[in-house]
């Protein structure tokens, strides 16, 4: 990849953007993670204000020490970044509250985890809207198009994706590339939303690097017999998360009444 052309195209598309948008500039939550961190240094090399926010729901101390972190070095680097921390523990706690009591499962885990996701979605656009800001999306293109790991009308909720054309890889190669810092760049991925230690891969139950690997095969056209070994198991993992996810990447179904019985 040529790295400072690609960075140059994303700054220079989220200028655009938002100029045509007639906004005055762009919110990111901030993680800790690589994604969103490279998102909001690509925001913050617009030259127009960003909006870094912090949105902790029982969050891991070291996700907290990461995020704070790269948000004080970009507003070291960068005159147009702001931050804000908004915690919404007490918030998702009187969620929990007010719902119907259920026997702990993995499903109410699940819908739990996605609940987090969407406060988060909530407040990024409450904050976006004060400021007249884009919400920018932090999702790569093996979470976005390849698996749909993310949050429905949550971390998927967003105004423009910057960084959805990019592989993983791509993600931490252009990190690099733009500085951010060696902390997030070493540290596993994980998306906070368990309240536990449990990673991407955890959850994936396959790498990044083998997932994008997988991604590409089937864009080839190979199929699960191709493979054997370690590989078809990857395949078949990617497979199924990009089949069972397909309601989150195409677009809303519309039930399109003929015009002969309307």
């Amino acid at each position: 990849m040529k790295t400072e052309i690609v960075a140059k195209y994303i700054i220079d598309w989220l200028k655009d953007y938002a100029v045509n948008a007639k906004v005055n500039g762009f919110v990111v939550g901030v993680s800790g993670g690589i994604d969103s961190a490279l998102t909001s240094t690509l925001c913050a090399k617009t030259g127009l204000p960003t909006l870094c926010v912090e949105m902790p729901i029982h969050q891991a101390e070291n996700q907290v020490t990461r995020a704070n972190e790269h948000i004080e070095q970009l507003k070291k680097r960068f005159t147009n970044v702001l931050s804000t921390k908004v915690d919404l523990t007490s918030t998702f706690e009187g969620f929990k509250k007010v719902v119907p009591n259920v026997e702990p499962s993995p499903k109410v885990d699940l819908s739990l985890a996605n609940t987090r996701a969407r406060l988060r979605m909530t407040t990024l656009y409450y904050l976006a809207g004060l400021h007249g800001y884009l919400v920018a999306g932090t999702g790569n293109k093996v979470e976005d198009f390849g698996v749909g790991f993310y949050t429905k009308y949550g971390d998927g909720g967003v105004d423009l994706s910057p960084i959805a054309d990019l592989m993983k890889s791509e993600v931490y190669e252009l990190a690099a590339f733009l500085e951010v810092p060696n902390s997030i760049q070493k540290a596993q991925p994980t998306d906070g939303l368990f309240g536990d230690s449990r990673t991407d891969e955890d959850q994936l139950g396959a790498s990044y690097d083998e997932l994008e690997w997988a991604m590409n095969m089937q864009d080839e056209g190979k199929v699960l017999s191709d493979f054997s070994g370690r590989e078809q198991e990857v395949f078949k993992i990617y497979t199924r998360l990009n089949t069972i996810n397909q309601h989150k990447m195409l677009p809303i179904p519309v039930c399109e009444i003929p015009k002969e019985i309307k």
